[in-house]
């Protein structure tokens, strides 16, 4: 288990590929008692990642530090970004997604749909492309909002779809999602003190194929 920071309010960590956010059977709260070996200690999910998808994530450990973080997040003083390959080359070097979003539970994904209907959030993130080689791109992205399958469903709407995504268009890729949480921002529950948080990405396909000066620093 990979723990970034740690302290009484707090647990920084790098969540794999293939286990879920949630307090569930396998999930990071339990590999996270595990690794600190206290079966009934309290840790609480306050934001998610796809079950799919890599990257930083911060869990609370109390009540009060869970309600400040979601604070945060409402209020939109609590900053997430993410690092993306996709397929193409978007149209602007940097930009702007707003769409509406809705999602399908039978289908178990997310659709931009073109006018506000029942159940659909709007969704916005922004972009930035950092390197391209023509055919794939690699993409800076925050989220203004979180949504579900959010910078999946916007980018495959622009037929930009992410490496390894066969369910939002990509096609046989011979890799995982290619979506990073490489950067979490947010004020410390108890202190107030702003803390920051970058990861790169491990240096396999599809990351390797960009020069590391292209990640931000």
């Amino acid at each position: 288990m990979n723990i970034i920071y740690y302290d009484n309010n707090i647990i920084v960590c790098i969540k794999p590929a293939g286990v879920i956010s949630t307090d569930e059977d396998g999930g990071m709260p339990q590999l996270l008692r595990e690794a600190l070996g206290d079966e009934n200690a309290d840790i609480r999910a306050v934001h998610r990642l796809d079950q799919v998808v890599s990257g930083l994530m911060v869990y609370a450990q109390s009540n009060a530090a869970a309600s400040e973080l979601s604070r945060q997040i409402r209020c939109g003083e609590f900053h997430k970004s993410y690092l993306a390959v996709v397929h193409g080359v978007p149209e602007e070097r940097k930009g702007r997604f707003e769409d509406i979003l809705l999602r399908s539970k039978e289908k178990r994904k997310t659709f931009v749909i073109n006018k506000p209907a029942r159940g659909a959030q709007n969704a916005i993130l922004d972009y930035e492309l950092l390197g391209s080689n023509g055919e794939r791109s690699l993409v800076a992205i925050e989220l203004i909002t979180g949504r579900t399958h959010q910078i999946r469903a916007q980018f495959s709407h622009r037929r930009l779809p992410l490496l390894g995504d066969r369910k939002y268009g990509a096609g046989e890729d011979n890799c995982r999602i290619a979506l990073w949480s490489y950067s979490l921002s947010f004020l410390n529950p108890e202190t107030g003190k702003r803390m920051n948080f970058r990861v790169k990405p491990p240096r396999e396909y599809p990351w390797s194929d960009f020069d590391t000066s292209l990640f931000p620093k």
